[in-house]
């Protein structure tokens, strides 16, 4: 194991990407539309075609791309106090099962925090699977009882996720 690498990813790491993405959906019992391969070249279609309100963030060893996370960047309605505004949500956060408890998740949620400052985005969402919150709270992340959602188009979310 190299030195970790966290930084935006690159156009040639999407297809690397997709593929974590596919896992992190799998891993945990999901079921893919698509093999693997088919889905990451989908998947880095997407990414080029949506540079503008999504960045990733991956962490990377010896080539290797083991981490990934994305802020999705939502304008909002302006302001009388803020005429120009932004928010984030912090999305897909997966490291690879062999380098979790390793900190490499913790770096790749302040990379996405500290690129929503550089933005001037007003705040940074997380939907957190139970097994991440305390990550996250160590990361300046914090539960508000007004924050609300509602599954609009796949209520089999709402079934409980198996324990980590």
């Amino acid at each position: 194991m190299g030195n970790v690498e966290v930084r935006l990813a690159r156009p040639d790491e999407w297809a690397a990407v997709g593929g974590l993405r596919w896992d992190s959906v799998t891993e945990f019992g999901g079921v893919a539309d698509d093999p693997r391969d088919v889905f990451a070249e989908r998947f880095a279609r997407w990414a080029e075609a949506d540079t503008a309100s999504h960045e990733c963030f991956v962490a990377v060893d010896d080539g290797r791309v083991i981490g990934m996370t994305w802020l999705a960047v939502v304008p909002r309605v302006p302001s009388a106090r803020a005429f120009d505004r932004a928010s984030g949500d912090l999305q897909c956060a997966y490291v690879v099962p062999d380098r979790r408890d390793a900190g490499v998740g913790g770096r790749l949620i302040d990379a996405i925090v500290e690129r929503a400052r550089e933005r001037g985005l007003e705040r940074v969402t997380v939907h957190s699977s139970p097994r991440a919150v305390p990550v996250y709270e160590r990361h300046g992340f914090a539960s508000q009882d007004r924050l609300l959602h509602v599954y609009v188009v796949h209520p089999e979310a709402l079934t409980p996720a198996r324990p980590a």
